[in-house]
């Protein structure tokens, strides 16, 4: 098993329900190790940019107004294959075929409104470290 870590946001509409401890909470139960973390307020700038790879997606405009809508907390985790346990500890896109137990079966009020984001892939998670965290920043 690699060592390796991805990125995550735990959303708007979880952040404004007061359940960033317990998001965490069950990434940490699930393994994963929490060594950088901070609470923002995107502008709807920021935003685009990081989902310009969803530009010509007809859920783009909707989706950068959610994420300006409260603020999130974007956090880097560090485990033993991080990025895939990241994926089965947040549960399905729709939390209507999320897993039991997993965080957006949990806690997401919608597809739309799903609680957190999690990188896909290797490439995805240093894109988007490096996108809101310098070198400095993480102190795993």
């Amino acid at each position: 098993m690699a060592l390796e870590r991805t990125f995550s946001i735990v959303k708007p509409d979880a952040t404004k329900r007061n359940l960033t401890g317990k998001i965490c909470a069950m990434l940490e139960d699930g393994g994963l190790r929490i060594i950088a973390q901070k609470r923002i307020q995107l502008t709807l700038a920021q935003a685009q940019e990081f989902y310009s790879v969803h530009a010509e997606r007809p859920f783009y405009d909707e989706l950068c107004e959610f994420m300006v809508s409260e603020p999130i907390v974007v956090q880097v985790l560090e485990g033993e294959n991080a990025i895939l346990r990241n994926r089965e500890i947040m549960g399905a896109t729709n939390p209507a075929d999320a897993e039991e137990g997993t965080i957006r079966k949990t806690h997401a009020l919608s597809l739309g409104e799903n609680s957190i984001h999690g990188s896909d892939a290797p490439e995805t998670a240093a894109e988007e470290i490096a996108y809101f965290f310098a070198g400095l920043e993480l102190v795993g």
